[in-house]
């Protein structure tokens, strides 16, 4: 599957989630998930420090997320993109879109070792949501 290919999949999932979801409107986090909410996309954010981001309630790991997450944005911090790929794995995610900064390439080798696919090394959810005037 091309990296176009799995953009196009993991935009068109049913739920997504945010990992590294912020309440600070400059962080990235916050960015990628008020984007896909204003695309009018099914989105939860994962932040174990916050009750509530945006306005949305926040949850601290896709296991306490309702429903079945299918693609996973991740906004964190290299050394946690490991243990949010380990959850994503265990939830039964089947796309991880690594942002630029968050990439971590033992977590890409678990994941996609998993069967998850993955998304990483340039592309940003935010510069393709704006090719599709969302």
């Amino acid at each position: 599957m091309t990296t176009q290919e799995k953009i196009a999949a993991f935009l068109a999932a049913p739920l997504f989630a945010v990992a590294g979801a912020s309440n600070d409107p400059e962080k990235y986090g916050y960015r990628c998930f008020s984007a896909l909410k204003r695309s009018g996309r099914a989105v939860h954010p994962l932040n174990p420090r916050a009750t509530e981001i945006a306005g949305h309630p926040a949850y601290p790991n896709l296991a306490a997320v309702p429903g079945q997450v299918v693609a996973l944005s991740v906004v964190t911090a290299p050394a946690i993109t490991e243990r949010v790929v380990d959850e994503a794995i265990a939830a039964g995610v089947k796309y991880v879109w690594m942002q630029p900064g968050a990439e971590n390439s033992s977590a890409i080798a678990r994941a996609e070792q998993a069967g998850l696919q993955v998304i990483a090394g340039g592309p940003c959810v935010l510069v393709e949501l704006a090719k599709t005037g969302a």
